[in-house]
């Protein structure tokens, strides 16, 4: 297949879109998007959907082409329903609602459906609840009956409440929960169950649970809005190809050592193509960038403060290219893990109290933060070639969302993962992390985790001695990101962002020529720029690269071809000679 979101998973060769007696419209904007073969859930849903009319589980990984299988048989059956309409004048109805966890997603999901409508957008009419609207427009809109309402559960429940006058969802017959798990880990059970009330269950309606794992939550759920349904237990083979693809390390350094190897890695290229960087804070995610900044290195910052227009806009920038370091503060990684000890109180409040803005966890909160945010889950980042835990996350389920974000669409990638061993915690304190108390414990349970999967995390050393040149330039540069240039920095960019929301929103769109002028990893500038930090001096590189830059090495990008070859590289703990082609970490010589 030819499209990002299902290009990292095999098609079902023995099936094709004509089986599935699908409205010549429909298949036609099929066709014109690329899509030539179902993948296999799409090969197995839709006809369970269409033909049988059976409410739909499905156990799907990201990437598997779960989208289209309950987007393609969605549109067919209001497509259907139009057509058995006798009465022409006959007002517009909602007929189909999905449900996701998070905003961007919400986003994605119409993104696709828009072009799945192409030849039939006159039939098929969408409204995206989750975008920020005035309140007189969103009535306008609810009024016009559009087929399709995409939403998080906390949106349409309070449309739901407050607008019942202009909505009416007595005629749905296509309810999608997508991302079922992590909606449940938001905290949105409640809200599902109070949405339950006002929808037409048991009465004809097609219910479509889409979910990474299939629990007991899921169970109660299934209980409460499917009549016997089919379950599709499909990716597991797919995951285990795709994260074959990547190779994971850990690092144990000290605090303040983070910030010195981030500013050796990035300064030196040793890492070749974009780099996500997941922080625990979005104080700590500034300071980062503020850190960086002092050394000449750009990156740009995501996190729930930004408004909705600009983080999208970031991430598909991002993922052209224009960036190739992101600053990334995962909201979402407080995520309920089956095995979790109850006790480790802290964890426990921030995944129990999603409406609170876990403000322990941040030094200050400068505007509210956006409840249906993520970014280790529902976020599409493309071609993306190393992912860096400079915090590590809480849990173990979280890293595996984070890592989820490389490796993928038939590419390697390279997870590295800060630890702070337990004897390093607290002995800097301005470069300090309250969560990485715990990292030991969980870098435990992720390594349990991965080898459970049949997948290894290596420990990776530097070379001490030859990073150890660059940390009197890493104090200075740190010296110079205070508290206050945090926080000031953490104003000016929501500022400059809210402004460029604006823009987005009214000038861009229009005038799309102007889209380069507006760039998000613009210097934040601390209280003190020191310019002569932006270079680096020859005496601080060794000597083989001084002569020869080509010298200082970097991680590959690797391809699929040569990917078997260096895994057995690695695997081999006794062999010393790994060749620059087999260390995607190398040291300078």
């Amino acid at each position: 297949m030819s499209t990002n979101e299902d290009s990292n998973v095999h098609v079902d060769d023995a099936a094709d879109f004509e089986s599935f007696h699908l409205d010549s419209r429909l298949l036609q904007a099929i066709k014109y998007n690329g899509f030539e073969k179902p993948t296999l859930i799409q090969s197995s849903a839709i006809p369970l959907a269409l033909e049988q009319k059976r409410d739909v589980i499905a156990k799907a990984s990201t990437g598997s082409g779960k989208t289209l299988a309950y987007l393609i048989p969605l549109i067919q059956t209001i497509l259907l329903h139009k057509l058995s309409q006798t009465d022409e004048g006959s007002s517009q109805k909602t007929l189909g609602i999905i449900l996701v966890p998070t905003r961007e997603l919400a986003q994605q999901v119409q993104s696709m459906l828009n072009k799945l409508i192409l030849y039939c957008s006159k039939e098929v009419h969408s409204l995206n609840l989750s975008s920020q609207l005035a309140d007189n427009v969103l009535t306008s809109l609810l009024l016009d009956g559009p087929e399709v309402l995409i939403s998080t559960p906390s949106k349409l429940l309070n449309v739901l409440e407050t607008k019942s006058n202009a909505l009416s969802v007595d005629a749905l017959k296509v309810l999608v929960i997508d991302e079922v798990d992590l909606v449940l880990t938001f905290g949105y059970e409640d809200d599902l169950n109070q949405i339950a009330k006002y929808l037409p269950l048991k009465k004809n309606l097609q219910t479509f649970l889409m979910s990474a794992t299939l629990n007991e939550d899921i169970q109660e759920l299934k209980s409460r809005f499917c009549r016997s349904p089919a379950i599709l237990k499909l990716n597991d083979d797919e995951i285990n190809k795709d994260q074959s693809k990547l190779i994971q390390y850990y690092v144990k350094v000290s605090e303040f050592d983070k910030f010195l190897l981030c500013y050796v890695i990035f300064k030196l290229s040793l890492i070749k193509g974009k780099t996500l960087i997941f922080v625990n804070s979005i104080d700590r995610g500034y300071r980062l960038k503020l850190v960086l900044e002092q050394f000449g290195v750009r990156s740009c910052i995501l996190n729930s403060e930004l408004p909705a227009n600009s983080r999208q806009h970031i991430v598909e920038e991002f993922n052209k290219n224009v960036y190739q370091l992101l600053i990334a503060t995962d909201d979402t990684e407080y995520i309920k893990e089956e095995d979790e000890d109850h006790q480790e109180g802290d964890n426990e409040k921030a995944e129990n109290n999603p409406e609170g803005n876990r403000k322990n966890k941040l030094s200050g909160s400068l505007t509210k933060k956006d409840r249906d945010y993520g970014v280790s889950r529902g976020v599409d980042f493309l071609n993306v070639a190393c992912v860096l835990n400079f915090d590590l996350p809480t849990t173990s389920k979280s890293y595996v969302h984070r890592i989820g974000r490389t490796a993928r669409a038939g590419k390697s990638g390279v997870a590295i993962s800060f630890v702070v061993p337990l004897k390093e915690f607290g002995k800097h304190k301005p470069s300090m992390c309250p969560s990485s108390k715990k990292d030991e414990k969980i870098l435990s349970k992720v390594i349990k985790q991965q080898s459970k999967l049949g997948f290894e995390i290596l420990p990776y050393s530097f070379d001490i001695n030859q990073v150890e040149g660059f940390r009197y330039r890493m104090e200075d540069g740190f010296r110079a990101v205070t508290q206050v240039a945090v926080r000031e920095a953490r104003v000016k960019e929501l500022k400059q962002e809210m402004l460029a929301s604006e823009k987005l929103k009214r000038h861009f769109e229009e005038n799309p020529q102007d889209l380069h002028s507006l760039r998000h990893d613009k210097e934040l500038h601390p209280a003190r720029v020191q310019q002569h930090l932006k270079r680096v001096p020859d005496y601080l590189l060794p000597e083989a690269a001084r002569k020869d830059k080509k010298k200082i090495g970097f991680v590959p990008f690797h391809s699929a071809k040569n990917l078997k070859r260096k895994n057995k590289v690695y695997k081999n703990k006794n062999n010393n000679k790994r060749g620059a082609k087999s260390d995607p970490l190398k040291n300078f010589k």
